[in-house]
């Protein structure tokens, strides 16, 4: 019985240790969301360039925002979060959407993501973990990184549906 039970112990414990590592294992360090925050940058900007000029102005419906607003909101929110609440400073940079063109907003997105980048790179472990209010809910600064992370995907998704209803294929994919 005793040895049963010792055999037992053991297992558990393994099994808790297990479970531990893959807890560990699951978490993302800042080095790997960056790297996907670069694929982030470099995707929207292929679905920015698929659209042709003829379609910068496509919007769903008069009340949705169109291919182009779509696209400047994905960078306005990159800065706009970065400064608010990960501690970034004056990005340098603006854009004049009523006279954008293609290449600018383009240009603008790149430096968006980079001014977004440098804000995530220059917080300390202790800014990235430390608990703020944002949008009236309690989170950490890494939890605002993934935000931004969502918030870019929703859009790009939504300017990627706006290819496809305009007949021009989209750039595929690229997880990695």
């Amino acid at each position: 019985m005793k040895k049963a039970l010792h055999s037992l112990s053991g297992a558990l414990m393994a099994a808790v240790f297990m479970l531990a590592a893959t807890a560990v294992s699951a978490q993302t360090t800042k080095e790997e969301f960056l790297s996907k925050w670069e694929n982030s940058k470099q995707f929207t900007i292929d679905v920015l360039e698929k659209m042709p000029e003829s379609g910068m102005d496509y919007r769903t419906d008069s009340d949705a925002m169109s291919f182009k607003e779509q696209i400047h909101h994905i960078g306005n929110a990159v800065v706009g979060i970065s400064q608010g609440f990960l501690k970034g400073g004056d990005p340098g940079f603006t854009i004049d959407m009523a006279t954008a063109t293609k290449a600018e907003l383009a240009d603008y997105i790149g430096k968006c993501y980079d001014y977004g980048t440098a804000t995530m790179q220059a917080l300390s472990d202790a800014d990235a973990g430390e608990t703020i209010e944002v949008f009236g809910n309690n989170v950490t600064r890494r939890q605002v990184m993934a935000l931004l992370m969502d918030h870019t995907t929703h859009h790009r998704g939504a300017a990627i549906a706006y290819l496809r209803a305009e007949g021009v294929e989209p750039p595929a994919f690229v997880g990695f």
